[in-house]
C-alpha cells in the first residue's frame, strides 16, 4: 500500500512493503527517487535491518546457532504496518513473526519514520527491544536517487562533495561482497569524487569508515540542483550503482553495519558496528536529503 505525503510544493510516497520511500518530488515536478528497473536494479530506497550487506555464505551466528540471511537482511521483502501518519510523514512499523524468528532469534519493533522537511526529508530508524535477552542489529540506508537529474545530462556530469576535505581510502569489496583488508586510495586531500561508471564496474561499491564530513552532496559539475545527505549519525557510507550496466542511478547509503569481514568468526556480536540494545532499550538514527 502506497501512502501519499505532501509539503509545501514537494510531494513523496512510501510502501508499506520494506516500509520504504519511493518517491520524492520537488515543486517543479522532478523525480529524485530512482523508479526501479529490472535490467539494472528493481529496488528503489529499501531499509537494510537486521544486517548491512552480506554474511559468510549467507549464515550467520547467534551464540553459536547457524541461521540463513540473505544479503542486508530481511526488512526490504516483508509488509510493514502503518503506525502513525499525517500529511507531511508517515511511522511504518515491522514487528518479529515466526517467519523473522526462524531466521533471526530475537524479538524486536523496528519503526521507520519518514517526515517531509523543507526541501527534503529524513528517514529515521527506531528499534527498540521487547525482549528478555540482548537484542543484536545493524541497520543501514539504500537511497537510490537519479542520476542524471535532467535530460541532456550524463552521469559522468555528477560530483560527489562531502562537506569537509578529506584524506580517505575506500574499502575494496572481494569478490563475494565481502569486507577485505584491501584498500585503494579514493579522496586525496580533496573533498570531490567525479562519477564515473568504470570505477563502479571495478570496485562495485565505494564505501568509507570514519570520515570527518558529516555529510555529501551529488551536484552537476556545472551546478544547478543536487541533494545533499546528512549521515553524521552513521560510522560508515557508501555509494554504488550497478556494475556493468551504465545505470542512471547512484544509491547514497549511510550505515551502522557493513558485509561480513573475511576471517571473523560469524557471530552477529562480533561484526564491526552491531548495535546491542538490552531488554527494554531503544535505538534512533537518523538520516536527512535537502536539496542542494
Amino acid at each position: 500500500m502506497r501512502v501519499e505525503l505532501k509539503r509545501g510544493g514537494c510531494t513523496a510516497a512510501a510502501d508499506t512493503k520494506g516500509g520504504e520511500l519511493v518517491s520524492f518530488r520537488d515543486g517543479q515536478g522532478t523525480e529524485y527517487i530512482w523508479g526501479g528497473d529490472s535490467n539494472s536494479w528493481k529496488g528503489q530506497n529499501p531499509n537494510l535491518f537486521p544486517v548491512v550487506g552480506n554474511l559468510m555464505d549467507g549464515k550467520v551466528q547467534v551464540d553459536g546457532t547457524v541461521y540463513e540471511m540473505a544479503r542486508h537482511g530481511f526488512a526490504r521483502g516483508n509488509e510493514f504496518t502503518v503506525a502513525e501518519q499525517g500529511e507531511d510523514y508517515v511511522v511504518m512499523e515491522l514487528r518479529q513473526s515466526p517467519e523473522t524468528l526462524a531466521r533471526y532469534p530475537f524479538e524486536f519493533v523496528f519503526k521507520v519514520r519518514h517526515q517531509l522537511v523543507d526541501d527534503g526529508f529524513f528517514t529515521q530508524f527506531e528499534v527498540k527491544n521487547p525482549g528478555r535477552k540482548d537484542l543484536l542489529f545493524c541497520v543501514g540506508g539504500h537511497t537510490g536517487i537519479n542520476c542524471p537529474l535532467r535530460a541532456g545530462e550524463r552521469f559522468e556530469d555528477y560530483r560527489l562533495v562531502f562537506d569537509e576535505v578529506e584524506d580517505a581510502q575506500t574499502i575494496v569489496p572481494s569478490a563475494e561482497g565481502y569486507r577485505s583488508a584491501k584498500r585503494e586510495p579514493m579522496l586525496d586531500h580533496t573533498d570531490t569524487i567525479a562519477l564515473d561508471h568504470a570505477v563502479f564496474d571495478r570496485l562495485d561499491t565505494i564505501i568509507f569508515e570514519g570520515l570527518r564530513s558529516k555529510g555529501v552532496t551529488l551536484r552537476h559539475k556545472d551546478g544547478g540542483r543536487g541533494v545533499h545527505m546528512d549521515f553524521g549519525e552513521f560510522p560508515m557510507v557508501a555509494f554504488w550503482t550497478m556494475p556493468n550496466a551504465n545505470a542512471p542511478y547512484i544509491c547514497l547509503e549511510p550505515w551502522h553495519g557493513c558485509a561480513a569481514e573475511e576471517g571473523e568468526s560469524g557471530e552477529l556480536a562480533d561484526k564491526l558496528h552491531v548495535i546491542r540494545l538490552a531488554p527494554g532499550g531503544e535505538k534512533v538514527l537518523r538520516y536527512t536529503v535537502t536539496l542542494n
